[in-house]
């Protein structure tokens, strides 16, 4: 599954580059182009697993997303091992994994390896969704949207997109409840992660392990100052941001988060997805070439 819009849209070009080693390795690739948003979704939905033996995508975390959600809505419940090359300008959870250049990763779905990753399956009023990266409320999902409308400027849009959410900074009232404790308050913004990167290589969640059943939720709460998130934004590259001590670090195996309004969500990048949202970690559900 190609995304031709994907990061820089390099997508195809990327493809002509790894297509020679499937070759080489004889493997018979049946190639599409994403027509539209949720294309990807929709064919990992309804193609028959029984004619393949993976399904790969050759984009960005949103096609990522895409195929999983894809694959945990289908009736008859199949699931083969997902391969991602690739193709975006943050491809965040491929960081965590180390295949962040297209051939490293072509050789590892070559190889045949696989390994089993967690997924954060998030319930709210109308649907049910899948992270497979981060959930974000709050100046994370302000930064998302804003990163949307500034798509030209490439990976750099991540950060200049905090800079000025910073300056806008917006307090939200929420109930959190983590496992079984319930805290109440105002907050900056809360991100719950299954992977350490998010954005273009930002340790946002320095201990998240991929498979250990747990999310990782970094909640700042409406105390901190902009300056002083100004000081922080740059820790996010080294993960040195959770010793700072507006910045609280929880792991746990569910979540809730109740706020005031219906705030739509930072789902793996896509602004998709409104609160109130139960989530709950789903061990070892999604199976990857790696």
């Amino acid at each position: 599954m190609v995304n031709p819009h994907s990061g820089k849209k390099q997508s195809l070009q990327i493809l002509k580059s790894v297509k020679p080693l499937f070759d080489s390795a004889q493997m018979d690739l049946r190639i599409i182009e994403t027509a539209s948003a949720g294309h990807a979704k929709e064919v990992a939905e309804r193609l028959d697993f029984a004619e393949y033996d993976g399904f790969l995508a050759l984009g960005g975390d949103g096609t990522f997303h895409e195929v999983v959600n894809g694959m945990f809505g289908r009736r008859d419940g199949q699931k083969i091992p997902i391969g991602i090359i690739p193709g975006g300008s943050g491809n965040s959870f491929l960081h965590d994994l180390g295949l962040v250049d297209p051939i490293t990763a072509t050789k590892a779905i070559i190889s045949g390896g696989t390994r089993f990753v967690d997924t954060a399956k998030i319930v709210t009023k109308n649907t049910v969704l899948y992270s497979i990266n981060l959930i974000g409320w709050g100046l994370v999902t302000d930064v998302g949207k804003r990163a949307e409308q500034l798509r030209w400027l490439g990976p750099r849009r991540y950060t200049v997109s905090s800079i000025v959410e910073i300056f806008l900074k917006k307090n939200r009232n929420a109930t959190l409840v983590i496992d079984d404790t319930t805290f109440v308050d105002n907050y900056t913004f809360i991100v719950a992660c299954n992977s350490v990167h998010v954005g273009k290589g930002m340790k946002m969640a320095p201990k998240a392990k991929l498979d250990d059943g747990l999310i990782d939720l970094i909640v700042v709460e409406s105390d901190i100052t902009r300056r002083r998130l100004l000081s922080v934004l740059p820790k996010l590259f080294d993960g040195s941001h959770i010793e700072e001590p507006e910045v609280k670090y929880y792991q746990a195996a569910a979540f809730s988060l109740i706020t005031d309004t219906e705030d739509i969500l930072n789902i793996d990048g896509e602004m998709i997805g409104n609160t109130p949202i139960d989530v709950k970690m789903l061990k070892n559900a999604v199976e990857l070439f790696a």
